[in-house]
Formats: structure tokens, C-alpha cells, sequence
């Protein structure tokens, strides 16, 4: 007997919101398939609003309500039977983050979680990552967002520790992340990635996604720290609007690619890791798992 129930995931991030709808794919006798059916992302820089001003300005306001209201919409029309919206670094740090959330839940009847960063690493970590990773292996995994960015080490297919740190790519911009922070950070990888003898990354976001799929590579073979430093390297050689009319990149992906590699090559040189993982997984997937097997709140449509 073949049962197909579609789940649905929203992200809302601080550089963009993410409407994520799966397949659950159950049939007797056969492990619970996890399909991606859509993807629909909205690039709301909550973040430059926040991390500047502490609060989300009016303009950005609609827009993401009326984005809400468009997800609300596509919900119904896969049929989507239970949904989580989770907001992360810029919404928990704005003033009026609480009013956003309880006009959209009025406007749109989507119902959101505000969630802290440790909540949004165990979330990140519950993605099936044993399809990826060799089990005899320790990983570092670094997951960079607008606001923040979540770090997990794996070994032998277990979650060590995990921490979220206020280093992202929309801070970065704005000049935001002190040395303090990036010391606190190297300090944390050395901590606990120098007992190991050998460590890899996997890296998650969307600028990282991106980098994977120019490169050309096959799904499951890294990409060396050679590689990003050349393509880093290259990146800061050309100017913004370059990089959106040369190198095809999106203006919302033009500008946040360049602090997301610093994040992802610091990360690789201090846990003195050579090859970066990209399985294309992150919140939103995390989300869906963790509706599936019932360890967040959801609800129903």
C-alpha cells in the first residue's frame, strides 16, 4: 500500500523566505522517502532592516505578509496536510518581531516559531545526513545564514556538539562581526575539531549551493579549499554589478556570496579541513524531518 502525504516547510530567514513543500512517500515494508516537490524563495532582507535599525521596517512588513499570504495560497493547492514556519536571527533579534508575527498569523493564518539558535542547529542537524556522510568520518557542519551561522560536529555519524554563532552573511555586509566574534569562533572549531585526526566540512546555505552548481561537479564529490579560494579570490575581482551581469549571479545573491565564502573558507582552514560537502540540505529540509517524526509542534492546514 503506497501513501503519498505532501508536507510543507517555511523559512524565514534574514536575506530571504523560503517556501519548502515535500512528498512523504510511505510504503509498507520500505523505509519513508522524503521528496522534494517545490521551492519557491522570496529574497526579504529582514536582516538590513534588524541588524541596523532593531526593527523590520514597514515596507518589509507587507511584503512579507503578502508573501505569507501567497504561501498560505500554494499550501492549498498541493494539498499540503501540516506545515512549521520557523523564524531565525533577524526575527528573534527585532523589536517588533513579535507584532510581524502575530499580524501575519492574523493576515494570512500561518502560525510562526520564533526560534533561538540552538533550537535552529538541532533542527539543521536533523536533516538525514547519513545519506551524505561516510560514517567512519568526522565532519564539521557549517550551516551559513543572513543573521547567524550554526556549526555541528559529526563523528561516526553522531552529533557531537553544536553552536550557533551571530557571524552571517547580511552582518557581514554591514561591517556588524567583530574580531572578538571570529576569535570566539576559530577558538570553538580548534576546541573541538583538534582532537580528531582528519576533519571535513559540509557546508549548507543557498551561496554555497550556488558555488557547487557553477563549479559543475557530480553530486557527492567535494570541492577542494583550493578550489574556493581561487573562486573567492575571483569574486573580489570583479564589482557587484559585474557579478550580476558578467557572472549571472542574482543581486541578492551578488553581494552575500563573498562573506558566506569567508565564513566557509575560515571554517575549512581552522578545522583544517581540505574538501567542503555541499548536499544541498539545510532548515527548511531539517523542518519537514522533524514534522514527519514529531519532534516540533506543527500545524495543519
Amino acid at each position: 500500500m503506497l501513501t503519498i502525504k505532501k508536507y510543507a516547510a517555511i523559512d524565514i530567514g534574514s536575506n530571504a523566505v523560503r517556501l519548502l513543500i515535500s512528498n512523504i512517500i510511505e510504503q509498507k515494508g520500505r523505509p519513508v522517502q522524503f521528496k522534494k516537490n517545490s521551492l519557491v524563495r522570496v529574497p526579504i532582507r529582514l536582516g538590513a532592516d534588524v541588524f541596523i535599525k532593531n526593527k523590520i521596517s514597514k515596507e518589509n512588513t507587507q511584503r512579507i505578509v503578502d508573501t505569507m499570504v501567497a504561501f498560505k495560497l500554494l499550501m492549498k493547492s498541493h494539498k499540503v496536510v501540516k506545515y512549521k514556519a520557523c523564524a531565525t536571527s533577524a526575527m528573534r533579534e527585532s523589536k517588533n518581531g513579535k507584532k510581524v508575527v502575530d499580524l501575519i498569523l492574523k493576515k494570512a493564518e500561518i502560525s510562526i516559531d520564533i526560534i533561538d539558535g540552538v533550537e535552529e542547529a538541532a533542527i539543521i542537524a536533523a536533516t538525514d545526513l547519513n545519506k551524505y556522510i561516510d560514517s567512519n568520518k568526522t565532519y564539521l557542519y557549517v550551516d551559513v545564514g543572513g543573521g547567524s551561522t550554526e556549526f555541528t560536529v559529526i563523528h561516526r555519524g553522531e552529533q557531537i556538539v553544536s553552536k550557533s554563532f551571530k557571524i552571517g552573511t547580511v552582518r557581514l555586509l554591514n561591517d556588524m562581526v567583530k574580531k572578538k566574534s571570529w576569535k570566539e569562533l576559530e577558538a570553538w572549531i580548534g576546541k573541538h575539531t583538534d582532537v580528531y585526526h582528519k576533519i571535513e566540512v559540509i557546508g549548507s546555505g543557498g551561496n554555497i549551493n550556488k558555488i557547487f552548481k557553477i563549479s559543475g561537479k557530480a553530486i557527492g564529490k567535494p570541492l577542494s579549499y583550493f578550489y574556493l579560494t581561487s573562486y573567492y579570490n575571483m569574486l573580489q575581482s570583479y564589482s557587484y554589478e559585474e557579478r550580476i551581469t558578467e557572472l549571472d549571479l542574482n543581486q541578492d545573491r551578488a553581494d552575500v556570496i563573498i562573506p558566506a565564502m569567508r565564513i566557509y573558507l575560515s571554517s575549512m582552514k581552522w578545522s583544517g579541513a581540505k574538501n567542503i560537502y555541499v548536499p544541498k540540505i539545510g532548515l527548511a529540509d531539517g523542518i519537514i524531518k522533524s514534522i514527519y517524526y514529531d519532534t516540533v509542534s506543527s500545524n495543519t492546514q
